[in-house]
C-alpha cells in the first residue's frame, strides 16, 4: 500500500487535479495550430530530456499510432515528467500493445502522478488485463490515483459482463469506506454507468442497494447527490420510488 506522505511530487492528500495541470501548454497561444506530428515523432527520439518530454505531451493532443512504440518506450524513463507525459499520451492513443507495459509502469514507478497517469491511460485501453490493476490502485493506491481508478473501472462497460461483474464490489467497498469524498462520488458514478450494463441480478441489485445506502447515510452532501445522480440515470423504479420516499420524509 502506497502511503501518501512518500512522494515528493504528488504529496498532498487530496491532490486531484491532473498532472499536466503543472506543466506549461505545449503551444502558449490557443490560437496556435497544433503540433506537426512528423516533428514530434523525430522529437520523441531527441537526445534531449525536455525536447522529449515536449514531444510525449504533443501526442496528448495528437492521435498517431505511429507515436505508440516510441510512447511505450518513454514509460522507462528516468525523468518522471517524461513517463507521466508518455502515460497521458497513451491514453490518448489506447493500444492493445501498450496494455502490458503500462501494467509494468504502475507497479514499479513510485511516482504517484506517473500511476495516476497510467491508471487513467488503462482505462482508456478498454482491455480485460487492466482489471486486476485497477481493482489494486482503487484500494491500496493514493487518493489521486483512487480517484481515477474509479473513473477507469467504469469503462469496463465496454469491455464485458465479466468485467462489470467483477469491478462492482470493490467500488461498492470503496463508494463506502473511502476517506475521500471525491473518491466515493467518483465511486458512485462508475457503478451507475456499469449498472446500466447490467440486466436486473443479484449484482444489479446489490449495487443499487448501495447507491441508496450511500445516497441516505453518506456524511457529504456532495458524495449523496453523486450517488442519487447515478441513480436517477440508471432509472431503476424501485430506486427512484425510494429516493422520493427518503426526500419526502427529509422534508417533513
Amino acid at each position: 500500500m502506497y502511503d501518501d506522505d512518500d512522494l515528493s511530487v504528488l504529496d498532498i492528500e487530496g491532490d486531484l487535479e491532473s498532472p499536466l495541470d503543472h506543466m506549461e501548454p505545449i503551444d502558449s497561444g490557443s490560437e496556435e495550430p497544433k503540433p506537426d506530428p512528423e516533428e514530434m515523432l523525430r522529437l520523441l527520439e531527441a537526445a534531449d530530456t525536455n525536447q522529449r518530454m515536449l514531444a510525449a505531451r504533443a501526442f496528448c493532443e495528437l492521435q498517431d499510432a505511429r507515436a505508440v512504440p516510441h510512447l511505450i518506450r518513454l514509460l522507462t524513463e528516468p525523468c518522471p515528467l517524461v513517463r507521466v507525459s508518455a502515460a497521458y499520451a497513451l491514453g490518448r492513443n489506447p493500444s492493445r500493445a501498450a496494455v502490458e507495459p503500462l501494467i509494468a509502469r504502475f507497479n514499479e514507478d513510485w511516482n504517484g502522478y506517473v500511476r495516476k497517469g497510467v491508471v487513467w491511460a488503462l482505462g482508456n485501453c478498454r482491455d480485460r488485463r487492466a482489471l486486476p490493476t485497477l481493482i489494486e490502485a482503487l484500494k491500496t493506491d493514493i487518493s489521486a490515483v483512487r480517484l481515477w481508478a474509479a473513473s477507469s473501472l467504469a469503462q469496463m462497460a465496454d469491455v464485458g459482463y465479466e468485467c462489470v461483474v467483477a469491478s462492482i464490489p470493490s467500488l461498492i467497498e470503496s463508494m463506502r469506506q473511502d476517506p475521500i469524498a471525491a473518491v466515493r462520488s467518483n465511486c458512485a458514478w462508475a457503478i451507475g454507468q456499469l449498472c446500466r450494463e447490467l440486466p436486473s441480478n443479484v449484482v444489479y441489485g446489490t449495487a443499487i442497494d448501495a447507491l441508496l445506502e450511500v445516497f441516505a447515510e453518506d456524511g457529504e452532501l456532495g458524495v449523496r447527490e453523486d450517488a442519487k445522480a447515478a441513480l436517477l440515470k440508471v432509472g431503476d423504479p424501485r430506486g427512484l420510488q425510494i429516493i422520493e420516499e427518503l426526500e419526502r420524509d427529509w422534508f417533513l
